[in-house]
């Protein structure tokens, strides 16, 4: 059995085609892949979808993150769970970026589905093709890694590397969770959640549409040391990387763009069904990139040019701890 924890789709049965949804077994997936389930717009969902964009204010503030060093990756010393692929740690230097405050939201993904005449969601079954109003800061979920990357480019942005995912996620010196190096509990994360609970009780199928996912805003008190919310936990998120699980072995320790081919797209972060060994800011993990889930979101990142994009040694090192002063 490999080490690293890979996540396997329709786990317990539970089949998804084109014709809708298929329970096969006694148990229920907690996230399961769907690839041929389709909405249609009606002429009046169109219309209340384009008035909501007009008067809906959206959430999506970038967090400049300054050049500099930054500690990556795990070790064993000091993080009992850490997996083969986060190993070895290391310091990395990455130049400034920008990256989103938050997940990208229903609301702001509903405004490229408009723009470039893409259908509904499959989760967007009200009124013609539209969420409910409640999940307009939902982040948005059942996206392929080219849907997030396509996104991102509208956007005139792009999607994070892993590196700076995690930088961004953790800060400078190697702690384990966004707020520090205590484990990560109900209070802090959106996380551990079987989803199987209200409308969903009786009715399993309806996870697919309805998990236990919350506003993007929620959790002041576990925002990451550069202002990220939910970095850990709620959906998780693509970055623009292939993934290897070793990597690290041979990455570079400057501006790592991760491997130059593979099968797997990298993610992070871990999404509301996850426990707590995939709760660490360094926990790394891969999947098809045509994968449409319900755990899986993404935010985008955009390069800085000017005075601020690079500095030829870190300007934040007096801030840097030693590596091993971080174990």
């Amino acid at each position: 059995m490999r080490e690293e924890r890979v996540r396997k789709w329709n786990w317990a049965g539970l089949a998804l085609g084109v014709t809708g949804v298929i329970v096969g077994m006694t148990h229920v997936a907690w996230g399961s892949d769907i690839q041929d389930i389709r909405v249609e717009w009606t002429d009046a969902g169109k219309k209340l979808a384009t008035e909501r964009v007009a008067s809906w204010k959206s959430k999506g503030e970038m967090v400049l993150i300054p050049a500099g060093e930054f500690i990556m990756g795990s070790d064993k010393k000091t993080d009992r769970l850490a997996y083969r692929s986060e190993i070895p740690q290391r310091r990395v230097y990455l130049d400034a970026f920008e990256i989103g405050k938050y997940e990208v939201t229903a609301l702001e993904y509903l405004k490229f589905i408009l723009a470039t005449n893409r259908p509904p969601q499959l989760d967007w079954r009200y009124d013609g093709g539209n969420f409910q109003e409640s999940m307009a800061h939902h982040p948005i979920m059942h996206v392929t890694w080219a849907d997030a990357d396509a996104y991102c480019k509208w956007a005139g942005q792009r999607l994070p590397t892993e590196a700076e995912w995690e930088k961004a996620a953790r800060g400078v010196d190697g702690r384990l969770f966004p707020w520090g190096h205590q484990y990560a509990g109900p209070t802090r994360a959106n996380f551990g959640r079987t989803g199987l609970s209200g409308p969903v009780r009786d009715r399993p199928e309806r996870l697919l549409l309805y998990p236990p996912i919350i506003s993007v805003d929620k959790y002041e008190n576990a925002v990451s040391p550069h202002g990220l919310y939910q970095t850990i936990g709620n959906v998780a998120e693509w970055v623009s990387d292939w993934y290897d699980q070793d990597y690290y072995k041979s990455a570079p320790d400057r501006n790592p763009q991760g491997p130059e081919t593979g099968t797997q797209k990298a993610f992070r972060g871990g999404g509301w069904m996850d426990s707590t060994t995939t709760m660490r800011v360094a926990m790394r993990n891969g999947t098809d990139p045509n994968t449409k889930i319900n755990w899986l979101g993404f935010r985008c990142a955009k390069s800085v040019t000017g005075e601020h994009s690079s500095s030829t040694t870190s300007h934040m090192h007096d801030e840097l701890p030693t590596l091993e002063a971080s174990r």
